[in-house]
């Protein structure tokens, strides 16, 4: 009996200019019916261009198929060549027998078009039923997909869901015409960990439910150990590694798999530098890092010191409902009454699902939202009382980093510039001379190069421009830094490597900081103390250890349980 899907020697390049860039390097694979093959590799590795292979997704020019195929076979009989079917082949296929789900479900639902509508007009794309079984449809694929309220989220627009939602609603899209082959790719990147775990189960629970084959692709081992049956590693372009789920994981033979077991930050104590792809790559075996398969405890407990931020009942209410008067008749309150103090010299973790207020909270200590009560003091300075005018000069000393660095990036401003832009504001440096050789010096510190100061945002990796998002904070020799999801987005080796960076700058400029995030494994690696945030109120705070390992609140239990334990 044929595979469902076999791909052999495929090597795709990509012209530009004249010029040739290899993306694939003869890679073959195979997927049956009933399992789920992982994908697993850095961003640029070639595993969405794969996937997007597969289905003939590619702009063709610049994507050559030089070499292989793409064997595709329904009923185990007979195979299809993906790469040469024709065009209503191929309409047949898309969609219908293969499905994929995206990383990026804002991006993939039309913003003007209600989910349900979308969903349905898949349906009918395919399917000779009327536009009221269509409906019916949908509303049973929402039902199976766990979504709640099914009727109220077919009426639903996109911007008016979760991410967790929305992904739902991607799922129940690839799942309408019962494909034999499902292609995920990084589904679960930037959701929480206790949404990741239920869209896991849920792709799980439906592949088991059709039989069908499924191609999941992500970054991170310790996600895939959840879900795949089989393990495929890519390296630039190469399978470097193929095999069962628990073989892979327990006993992994190449450098490169083994790097990206060890680089994350839940298997490290604080304090530890983290292992890098470098560290397993051309270098020979006895001198690499162990990959560790537990986490130890270090209950180090830092002496108390002098709080440099206080936070006294602050809150930040958003009005949902008002009446013709202008009269608030209903609000959301984000952040209902925080507060907490954090030492000089200390990073304080706050975690918690989206939604829970921890980015307004981050957002409204620096007053980029206004709060609606409460109190905020930095270095004894009532900075919720500040007039405007002095406001300016009181953020100097208070900086924020954002989880996305390049929609925070202005893409017509040299990066140079925009690292210098805030020295000019503030009239630092005395001259621009001296500005530039201060942001050389930052580019060098965060490991970029000087002759990078005249590049554009998008001529740079995600890594690279969160690197250039801390060296912008740095600027103004901050006392204070708001770190907001900026590793959340990141491959676990370049979040290594960011996390890293931020230990070091650190221990050299002596910030006192705040790291919020969705993943406790991070936090826990990061901060000295952690706060749990649900609802708008903290829940639970204490030592990262303490929390960690030995959480009081179901909530915070809930949050650790979902962390892949591997």
């Amino acid at each position: 009996m044929l595979p469902l899907l076999e791909i052999k020697d495929l090597t795709i390049e990509f012209e530009s200019e004249g010029n040739t860039t290899p993306a694939l390097h003869g890679i073959s694979l195979r997927v049956d019916r009933g399992e789920i093959l992982a994908i697993v590799g850095e961003s640029g590795s070639g595993k969405s261009i794969t996937s997007l292979s597969i289905l003939q997704l590619l702009p063709s020019p610049p994507a050559k198929f030089t070499r292989g195929e793409i064997l595709f076979s329904r009923d185990g009989i007979r195979a299809t060549d993906l790469l040469r079917a024709s065009g209503k082949e191929l309409k047949s296929v898309r969609g219908n027998a293969i499905a994929m789900i995206f990383q990026e479900p804002m991006s993939s639902l039309n913003p003007v078009f209600s989910c349900g509508s979308q969903v349905q007009e898949a349906i009918l794309e395919h399917k000779k039923i009327s536009r009221a079984e269509a409906r019916k449809a949908t509303i049973r694929l929402f039902e199976k997909v766990k979504l709640p309220d099914p009727e109220r989220i077919y009426k639903s627009f996109p911007h008016q869901l979760s991410g967790g939602q929305k992904q739902r609603v991607m799922i129940a899209m690839a799942m309408s015409c019962e494909p034999e082959l499902l292609i995920a790719d990084e589904p679960t990147t930037a959701l929480d960990v206790t949404v990741q775990r239920t869209i896991l189960d849920l792709i799980r629970e439906l592949q088991l439910q059709e039989n069908m084959g499924v191609i999941f692709i992500s970054h991170d081992l310790g996600v895939v150990s959840e879900i795949a049956d089989r393990i495929a590693v890519m390296y630039r372009g190469t399978i470097v590694e193929e095999g069962p789920t628990a073989r892979i994981i327990q006993n992994p033979q190449q450098p490169y798999t083994k790097a990206l077991l060890a680089c994350r930050p839940i298997l490290h104590t604080k304090g530890e530098r983290l292992p890098v792809v470098d560290d397993f790559l051309g270098t020979p075996q006895e001198k690499q890092p162990a990959v560790r398969k537990e986490l130890l405890q270090n209950d180090n407990k830092q002496e108390p010191s002098k709080a440099m931020l206080v936070v006294k009942e602050l809150s930040v209410y958003f009005p949902n409902q008002k009446s013709w008067t202008g009269k608030i008749l209903s609000e959301t309150r984000a952040v209902d009454g925080v507060s907490f103090e954090v030492a000089k010299g200390e990073t304080l973790g706050l975690v918690g699902e989206s939604g829970c207020g921890k980015s307004t909270l981050g957002r409204a200590v620096l007053r980029l939202i206004e709060p609606s009560a409460g109190d905020v003091w930095l270095n004894g300075v009532h900075i919720n009382r500040l007039p405007k005018e002095n406001l300016r000069t009181s953020r100097r000393d208070i900086q924020i980093i954002f989880q996305d660095p390049y929609s925070s990036l202005n893409p017509r401003i040299r990066i140079g510039d925009a690292i210098l832009e805030p020295m000019e504001v503030h009239g630092l440096e005395g001259n621009q001379a001296k500005r530039k050789q201060k942001v050389i010096h930052l580019l060098e510190k965060v490991n970029l190069q000087p002759d990078h100061f005249n590049r554009y945002p998008h001529e740079f990796s995600g890594g690279q421009r969160q690197r250039i998002g801390i060296a912008r904070a740095l600027a103004l020799d901050p006392s204070f830094i708001i770190c907001d999801e900026s590793v959340s987005a990141l491959d676990v080796s370049v979040q290594a490597q960011v996390l890293n960076l931020l230990n070091d700058l650190k221990k050299e400029f002596g910030f006192t900081s705040i790291f919020i995030s969705h993943d406790l494994g991070v936090v826990h690696y990061i901060s000295d103390r952690i706060m749990v945030m649900n609802k708008g109120k903290i829940v639970e705070l204490g030592t990262a250890d303490e929390v960690f390992h030995r959480p009081k609140e179901a909530y915070t239990k809930r949050l650790i349980a979902s962390i892949p334990k591997v």
